[in-house]
């Protein structure tokens, strides 16, 4: 019982950690919250819709769920959208179907390679501060909602649609057309936020900016966070390079001919919205 109760506060420093630094600088795209302010164990997510692709404009305001268990981080989380998502990697119950959320070697007749699975050790990585293996999750599903992974669907009804919309070069537009609608929905809570959208890659990367600065403001006047001599992390990322590498995965993506083939490429979307 002991051992149980290790485990358990290990999992709970990891998070308390994390979500303070989330806080402080937000993963791009995202914001996070505590469903319940006595309990780290379950997040709520709100995400933006990244410009250049079929969620462009989007407001899902916490309408992403990720549930960490009480081991935390040596299994990984589940994430289930609350309300209803065309996707085929979504199940009808919001469930997220990704490898980076599931445990090495849990499915033998996977075709998924151990590399793309969770794994705590090799999924940390820096934005301005400390960002952690949240990071990496985040960045997978917005990777994951603009590029499918028709091989491995959970929802079969869009997994059809979609491969339909790609092969007809946007001309069978039923995928398309469920996620517009699904985006016009979102854009009612944001007008009754007062929360403006980005639409544009400049407006998405904005807060990005933003934070770089008042971290090495903070790291100069010596109030950076003092890192451990174990921890790996480092102070990096350029916004024009961001930009750059965005575009290059996601810039001619509204065109179905030009959706990106590369299944392990992560995009690093720069910036939240300074009115979210």
């Amino acid at each position: 019982m002991a051992a149980g109760a290790n485990v358990r506060g290990s999992a709970v420093k990891a998070l308390q950690k994390e979500f303070k630094e989330l806080a402080e600088t937000p993963v791009e795209g995202f914001k996070v919250a505590l469903v319940d302010e006595s309990n780290l164990f379950v997040w709520d997510v709100a995400i933006f819709g990244p410009p250049q692709t079929l969620y462009e404009g989007g407001y899902f305001k916490y309408q992403a769920r990720l549930s960490f268990p009480p081991d935390y981080p040596y299994n990984p989380p589940t994430m289930r959208f609350i309300n209803p998502m065309f996707h085929p990697n979504i199940f009808e119950n919001g469930n997220v179907c990704i490898s980076i959320l599931h445990s090495p070697g849990e499915d033998l007749f996977s075709d998924e390679h151990p590399s793309e699975q969770w794994n705590p050790t090799q999924n940390v990585r820096c934005v301005v501060c400390f960002a952690g293996i949240f990071r990496t999750i985040l960045l997978s599903v917005i990777s994951l909602l603009n590029e499918p992974n028709i091989h491995s669907a959970a929802h079969v009804d869009a997994s059809v649609a979609y491969r339909k919309w790609v092969e007809s070069k946007g001309m069978e537009k039923a995928y398309e057309q469920r996620v517009r609608e699904l985006v016009e929905r979102t854009k009612l809570d944001a007008k009754w936020d007062g929360v403006i959208v980005p639409t544009t890659l400049e407006e998405y990367c904005f807060a990005s900016r933003q934070q770089q600065s008042a971290a090495k403001s903070r790291q100069e006047s010596g109030e950076a966070m003092l890192l451990d001599e174990d921890d790996d992390y480092c102070f990096c990322g350029d916004y024009d390079e961001e930009l750059e590498e965005f575009d290059e995965i996601y810039g001619d993506v509204k065109d179905p001919d030009e959706v990106v083939e590369s299944e392990d490429e992560f995009v690093y979307l720069s910036g939240m919205s300074r009115s979210l």
